[in-house]
């Protein structure tokens, strides 16, 4: 990729009141000078200072395009680091496309998804995971998805990883230096503090990887199955939760033939609920392929919500926790609703429930889907499994997989490195496994990085950032 070229874009998506074309690079400044008249005469751009916004038209010739303000930034001030300019005109595509096209036939050339973005990372302005947070703050629909990526661009998970692998480069040069002397059989680096490093990087990137689930489910939602045996109330509670008639309710058993699925916000958290096709021995082949799906959809879920009825035998609804249990992982959360509960005394209820036994990661709550009784327990119960407040009390919650799978691998090398220090590992073997943590920690920060790394990545972003 060449930044000595000046790359252009619209930086505003469809049809608003206001639309922003960016510029940037070498002759940014000129190519937006040449079409630009400032309402003040004598107001050259390229004269101007930087930080600064200019009122004027842009002109075809003679004939004025749109009336604009011009904002002006000189490098290494700005967000890519280069010579950039922002023009604010009006939103009509008409004159977006006619902006766009001055400028390419002033020698601009399109700018490609996500170029401004790695112009920044290339000219030093953020580093690789910084530059990946950017796109995590667009695409964020949920105050979680937001924290996480705006911490996260913010460098604080930059900063973390640099310290570590500073910590690890100082000793791998003395233990370089060592090779250097191999026949002297000297020893630079002191192998006890090696030990004491290793286990403390070990135990902060661990601490990284177990936050991944966190990050993960508040950047793409929390998948939340709801399961049960037909007619126990799933549709019925779907459309409780969403407050609209999302899934077809009918005492007809069966209705549900297929996964019905959509999200909503609850306290800056996103979820995405899943209604599924009752499970029962049934001929009905087109129910058979829905059951199937439901399997499918507990296995994606990392919530699963069992409905049964709140008069319902004991028995029946310990056998269908046990079944459900079969199913799942001991990561996934499973919380048993007894739903109708309307119909049944509320000492009835609380006798069920000190008869039904419950696990880790299990939790119980009665509700009236059709009543709407409960329900806020209910999605409280949810937003406690998913605990928002825990970011506030944690440095660092990563979202990413690429960062999830290099911390594996860094987290690999480490064990291997404790393990050689142990076994009194030569000290080329040693340096290997050290290197390779260096490696992956890297690639996170982009201090190690390949042009693939970098396609993969930027291709992801939109035009204009």
């Amino acid at each position: 990729m060449s930044v000595d070229s000046t790359i252009c874009a619209l930086a505003t998506p469809g049809h608003g009141a206001i639309a922003v074309i960016r510029v940037s690079g070498p002759e940014s400044i000129s190519i937006t000078e040449a079409l630009f008249h400032p309402a003040t005469r004598g107001k050259q751009l390229s004269l101007q200072e930087p930080n600064t916004i200019h009122l004027g038209t842009i002109n075809k010739n003679e004939e004025i395009i749109d009336e604009v303000l011009v904002s002006l930034f000189k490098s290494p001030h700005s967000y890519t680091g280069e010579d950039s300019i922002e023009i604010s005109c009006h939103g009509s595509p008409y004159i977006q496309q006619k902006i766009l096209e001055l400028l390419l036939a002033q020698g601009a050339e399109p700018a490609r998804p996500g170029e401004f973005t790695q112009r920044a990372f290339l000219n030093g302005k953020m580093d690789l995971s910084q530059a990946e947070a950017v796109a995590d703050l667009i695409a964020a629909e949920s105050e979680g998805a937001h924290r996480v990526a705006l911490q996260q661009l913010r460098g604080g998970f930059s900063d973390r990883l640099k310290s570590l692998r500073a910590q690890l480069l100082h000793f791998i040069s003395l233990i370089e230096l060592e090779l250097d002397f191999s026949e002297e059989d000297v020893e630079f680096a002191d192998r006890g503090k090696l030990v004491t490093l290793v286990k403390k990087i070990a135990t902060l990137i661990d601490e990284l990887i177990s936050s991944f689930q966190l990050g993960n489910v508040l950047k793409n939602g929390v998948p939340v199955a709801i399961i049960g045996r037909p007619n126990v109330g799933k549709s019925t509670l779907l459309n409780a939760i969403l407050k609209e008639e999302r899934a077809i309710v009918s005492e007809i058993e069966g209705t549900t033939r297929d996964s019905i699925e959509d999200t909503i916000n609850l306290e800056g958290v996103t979820f995405r609920f899943i209604d599924t096709a009752g499970i029962r021995e049934t001929a009905d082949t087109i129910e058979n392929l829905g059951i199937r799906r439901t399997y499918q959809k507990i296995e994606q879920a990392s919530v699963v919500l069992l409905l049964t009825e709140a008069d319902d035998d004991p028995e029946i609804i310990r056998k269908s926790i046990e079944a459900i249990r079969q199913q799942i992982n001991s990561s996934k959360h499973l919380v048993v609703v007894l739903n109708k509960s309307d119909r049944v005394p509320e000492e009835q209820q609380k006798a069920l429930q000190q008869k039904i036994s419950l696990k880790e990661n299990e939790r119980l709550v009665s509700i009236s889907a059709e009543k709407g009784e409960n329900i806020d327990g209910l999605t409280k119960m949810l937003l406690e499994i998913v605990n928002l407040g825990s970011i506030k009390h944690q440095d660092v919650v990563i979202s990413n997989l690429r960062h999830y799978n290099a911390l594996k691998s860094a987290s690999e090398g480490l064990s291997r490195a404790s393990e050689g220090l142990m076994n009194s590992l030569p000290t080329d073997l040693l340096a290997q496994d050290i290197r390779e943590v260096l490696h992956y920690l890297g690639e996170i920060t982009g201090e190690v990085t390949t042009d693939e790394i970098l396609g993969n990545i930027f291709k992801n972003f939109c035009i204009g950032k």
